[in-house]
């Protein structure tokens, strides 16, 4: 019986690279990934679960012809010892072969070897809780003697990231992660409160002050109004505005702007380049280096579409201002999409943002204690777009929507469907606070480096009363 060998990353791209060669490719990329995460879970103010996994995937990108005649295989597979390797590069050879030409074509990035690049793959475990879990164990326990419910999920992971191609190209990254999500519900079982955060090691999470929080807002809840659909002010905190802001990020499209396809298209054609979508000095920018929610320096793409390509992997990616002083600067935009709209030079997406209007201070609390009468609306759900043209989108509210009169939260009101544009909120937002790192409930889970400002809008639409709970 033949044991299968175990690559450590940067074997398994050497030699995924050599067999490329051997079997034809003209070029080659290979992209592993290897993911270490460790999870806690809590219910019924029991911890119920926690856990460690490891996984690894290898993605091939073959590349065959020349020039503008060159097409693409792309095979990914995860789990792969040197015996399956074989097999993996074989398929992506064969799909470029089967492949027309390839539109967004280009050479592949110039080969640097990054100097971290001999290291092993990063690791976490549920030690990383070591100062979390008990400060949890105690507010469990409060909950208890307090006839209040917690449940929740914390989970860090540890992505190690490794690129190899046949231009020599060798770059490595860790990227940590790890988020908090949290509701509390009363002991009857009649309100329900949600805080979420993210993090990198857990170090500032205080489980605690999240708790303390929890409490807070189902007190509110003891009062419920009824209140009617409507156009009504609205404070949203950094978490809701993330759960909309994130949205108006990824559809910073440069291709589809270009194409029509956006609300960052203009109606007569081209793209919204240059205008102005707020009065307000809002800021939209991304930088891979940015304190605290570092990213992937570099360009990994394991598919081609829209503003990526996998000719671009290990591509630098540099800090870019997409709005500035309410002004549209930037669109997403690969080597190809930038060659085809004309651009500069590419602009490719970063997997982070940090949305930001200039002098702006203050918190959630000092917006709430400047409203005379509306809501404070703490999360937002099942978002969905209905049109592109205008981003407009739907969606539900969710664990925590409540009154606010003479500057002080006065109760707990009936969920709504809402229907709002994030573009449109830009240019209609009245007042804002200090920019803090944001969790999104909606998007958290898998884009959760983000940081926003809460934000007073004058005329939410809450389009309807909504049953959900």
């Amino acid at each position: 019986m033949t044991t299968a060998i175990q690559l450590t990353p940067q074997d398994t791209i050497n030699r995924a690279l050599d067999l490329a060669a051997v079997a034809g490719a003209s070029g080659c990329v290979v992209l592993v990934a290897e993911t270490s995460s460790a999870n806690l879970r809590w219910a019924n103010n029991t911890l119920t679960t926690n856990g460690a996994m490891r996984g690894t995937s290898v993605t091939v990108i073959a590349t065959v012809g020349g020039g503008e005649g060159t097409a693409a295989g792309v095979v990914g597979r995860s789990s792969i010892t040197d015996t399956k390797l074989r097999d993996l590069v074989s398929a992506a050879v064969t799909a470029a072969r089967g492949s027309s030409p390839a539109e967004d074509a280009r050479p592949l990035v110039d080969g640097t070897v990054g100097p971290d690049w001999d290291e092993e793959p990063e690791e976490t475990s549920v030690s990383i809780y070591e100062s979390f879990a008990p400060a949890l164990g105690e507010a469990l326990t409060r909950a208890g003697k307090e006839n209040r419910w917690l449940y929740g999920f914390a989970d860090h992971e540890v992505v190690t990231v490794y690129v190899g191609s046949s231009t020599g190209l060798r770059l490595r990254k860790s990227l940590l992660r790890g988020f908090v999500t949290a509701t509390g519900k009363s002991g009857e079982l009649s309100q329900s409160a949600w805080v979420g955060a993210a993090t990198r090691d857990f170090t500032d999470i205080d489980p605690l002050a999240i708790d303390a929080e929890l409490t807070r807002r189902l007190g509110w809840a003891t009062r419920t109004v009824s209140v009617d659909a409507g156009r009504h002010p609205t404070v949203l905190p950094p978490t809701a505005v993330a759960d909309l802001a994130t949205f108006l990020y990824w559809r910073l499209d440069g291709r589809d702007a270009h194409e029509g396809r956006s609300v960052f298209s203009k109606p007569s054609g081209g793209t919204r380049l240059g205008e102005v979508l707020s009065p307000q000095p809002v800021g939209l920018r991304s930088d891979p280096h940015l304190a605290g929610l570092e990213t992937l320096p570099f360009v990994v793409a394991r598919s081609s579409g829209g503003s990526s390509s996998v000719f671009d992997n290990g591509l630098t990616l540099t800090a870019t201002d997409w709005i500035r002083g309410g002004k549209l600067e930037n669109l997403m935009l690969s080597r190809f999409t930038a060659d085809l709209t004309g651009a500069p030079v590419a602009t490719p997406s970063v997997d982070n943002y940090v949305l930001s209007v200039d002098g702006a201070t203050g918190s959630v609390d000092d917006l709430v204690a400047g409203l005379d009468r509306g809501l404070l609306l703490t999360c937002l759900w099942y978002i969905r777009v209905v049109e592109p043209q205008t981003l407009l989108l739907t969606g539900l509210t969710r664990d925590g929507v409540y009154l606010v009169e003479n500057g002080e939260v006065t109760g707990a009101v009936n969920n709504f469907r809402f229907n709002e544009s994030p573009v449109d909120l830009l240019a209609r937002f009245t007042a804002a606070g200090a920019t803090v790192p944001s969790f999104s409930r909606e998007w958290g889970d898998e884009f959760s480096r983000t940081a926003t400002p809460p934000l007073l809008v004058p005329d939410f639409n809450m389009s309807s009363v909504s049953q959900a709970s």
